[in-house]
């Protein structure tokens, strides 16, 4: 794809050419009409036309900066040494001094307006003495200067201490006193027949001035104004130079940066014909930025990249969200990762604290190849578990009926029923339910697991891995509420393989939810095993070695360990009615050999052991123990 800066090229360059050459002002306008017959693309033109307006700026700033020399050159030849002098200081400074050597005044000094002070100031004296004098601030109108400056006109007077005509203040009369000046003229600098400050000259005793010499320091005021207004154009010459610079400079970067972003939108699309996973998108992106991106979904689990401590995301991608841009995180920037306003996840990128606007846009552009591959991720599952829904639909509602054709459809879709699989029941509230399904399928996205929607509860169906079947349901429990906005109970039994197993299995964790529910246990996760001596009675297994086992395993390894006799005095003290006195007489030892046996069991099986739930499986526990034994 061609840059569309480089088309604009010639046409800046022949700007310049025009600048150089001194052209007409119509031959600048030519340039924009010469590009859009040739159908140059808009951003183009506006470049164009930004840089035609710049040139002819500095065009006209130069061609009045020449009209002026001229007319300094033409009108006053004998004053060539001040027109030749850059530095303002010396003009003026040169100007000063000519007029009192011109008039034969003791003194001469130049004032102007100070516009943020809102007075004016000595800006040049020649021949002053006085330290007072030369500091001098005059308010606006006030003085032999204030009725110069508001008539616009020239103003001598032979005794200034006694004429009445202008406006006597303390502060300028003092200082007149303190220089010893009596006599004193003073002329406009008129630029456009504004006056830009005064210049006077005086004597320290009375004299009238002649109007030649009048009219010679009004030239010499003329001189003034104008390498006043000479120094204002150089300096905004300078400073439309400087623009232009600038502005070159900015375009120049903007190229660099629009072709980068070129390359980086090719290369990212590339990805995408190719059917690359998000986990590629990171790394291409990482490369192009220098740095490390990891993607996010909506919960903040990692679904590539390395995970690393981000802090609060979702606050990080809500900021994302409502400006619609990638947003500083610490020392990372965080993207989020949307289809229309709807959230997919988000992206970070770390090892670069300071990103610029074209690398931000980047990193942006990468958040939506990002959606566009997470919709793409998820039409799919949603397909696929859509289908495989179906097949567990079956599999609940008649395991027995084609067990053979069952597990042939179930391999079709990748999925091996003969595999042990953990079976999860999932119920929630009527306010949540229509949103129960949904949810399921955003939890198993990008798992093998499966979901489907039976009877008034969501059944999910997760290859086992090894993971306990009570952590499982609990992990399940909570990213199904946070998805879903409102409390989900999740019951389970114990991995089943094969459809009758595994609808038998669906059974359990049925009871196993209705069971957490009546304990006042909603919004909770449990497999039957960890609901203790209700999970022997709700399993279909009756697992009652395991329950035995997990109930009191400490206390006979410590007995076979340790030779002691840690069960049977328990049981020896259930079965008393909790009497220390009656135990200690069925067990033939001391009291105190009954409470340092309570003493360990208490620290064996923890402090909530003869509460009464606990001591209930506790002694459940024990009877089973005993017809095992028989």
């Amino acid at each position: 794809m061609n840059d569309p800066h480089d088309s604009s090229a010639p046409a800046l360059r022949r700007l310049l050419d025009l600048l150089a050459s001194g052209a007409a002002t119509e031959d600048f306008a030519d340039v924009l009409a010469d590009a859009r017959r040739l159908g140059a693309p808009p951003q183009v033109l506006a470049e164009i036309d930004a840089a035609t307006w710049q040139a002819l700026r500095v065009h006209r700033t130069m061609r009045q900066h020449r009209r002026r020399e001229t007319e300094l050159t033409a009108l006053f030849d004998t004053a060539g040494d001040l027109a030749a002098s850059r530095d303002l200081d010396a003009v003026l400074q040169a100007i000063v001094r000519r007029g009192r050597m011109l008039l034969g005044t003791d003194t001469a000094y130049l004032t102007l307006p100070d516009e943020d002070a809102g007075d004016t100031y000595m800006r040049v004296t020649d021949g002053s003495v006085s330290q007072l004098f030369q500091t001098l601030r005059l308010s606006l109108g006030d003085g032999l200067g204030g009725l110069v400056a508001q008539t616009a006109r020239p103003y001598a007077t032979p005794d200034y201490r006694t004429d009445e005509r202008f406006h006597h203040t303390g502060t300028i009369d003092a200082g007149v006193l303190d220089e010893g000046l009596v006599a004193i003229i003073g002329v406009p600098l008129l630029l456009g027949g504004r006056v830009i400050g005064v210049l006077f000259a005086a004597d320290r005793s009375p004299r009238a001035f002649s109007p030649d010499e009048v009219a010679l320091l009004c030239t010499l005021a003329a001189h003034a104004a104008i390498a006043l207004d000479t120094a204002k154009a150089l300096a905004d010459t300078r400073a439309a130079l400087a623009d232009l610079a600038a502005a070159n400079h900015v375009i120049q970067a903007h190229s660099a940066a629009v072709q980068r972003a070129e390359q980086a939108h090719d290369r990212l699309t590339d990805l995408v014909l190719r059917g690359a996973e998000v986990g590629a998108v990171a790394a291409e992106v990482a490369t192009l930025l220098d740095g490390e991106v990891a993607v996010y979904d909506t919960e903040g689990h990692p679904l590539s990249g390395r995970p690393g401590d981000v802090g609060d995301l979702a606050e990080a991608l809500a900021a994302s969200r409502t400006e619609g841009r990638a947003v500083r995180h610490g020392r990372d920037w965080v993207c989020a990762v949307l289809a229309g306003q709807d959230p997919l996840g988000g992206l970070v990128l770390r090892g670069r604290p300071d990103l610029d606007d074209p690398d931000r846009r980047i990193f942006e552009r990468a958040g939506v190849v990002t959606a566009l591959l997470l919709l793409l991720r998820r039409s799919v599952a949603e397909t696929e578990n859509r289908v495989r829904g179906e097949l567990l639909a079956d599999l609940l509602t008649a395991p027995d009926r084609d067990p053979a054709g069952l597990a042939a459809r179930g391999r079709r879709l990748g999925v091996d029923l003969a595999r042990p699989h953990l079976v999860l029941v999932a119920a929630s509230e009527p306010e949540g339910r229509a949103r129960l399904a949904g949810a399921a399928a955003r939890y198993l996205f990008g798992t093998r697991g499966i979901s489907a929607e039976h009877g008034e509860a969501v059944v999910v169906l997760l290859p086992d891995d090894g993971t306990d079947p009570d952590r499982a349901a609990a992990e399940a429990a909570d990213r199904l509420a946070r998805l879903v906005g409102c409390p989900v109970t999740v019951g389970t039994g114990r991995p089943a393989a094969g459809p009758a197993a595994l609808a038998a299995a669906h059974a359990e964790g049925l009871r196993c939810v209705r069971a957490l529910r009546v304990l006042g246990r909603d919004g909770d996760g449990a497999s039957s095993a960890g609901l203790g001596f209700l999970g022997v009675l709700l399993g279909d297994g009756h697992d009652v070695e395991g329950f035995v086992t997990a109930a009191l395993g400490p206390l006979v390894e410590y007995d076979a360990r340790r030779g002691t006799e840690l069960v049977r005095t328990l049981r020896a003290y259930f079965d008393c009615g909790g009497s220390l006195t009656r135990a200690k007489d069925d067990l033939h030892v001391h009291v105190n050999t009954v409470v340092q046996r309570l003493d360990r069991i208490e620290v064996l099986l923890g402090r909530d052991w003869s509460g009464p739930e606990r001591s209930l499986e506790l002694q459940l526990a024990l009877r089973l123990q005993l017809l095992a034994d028989g």
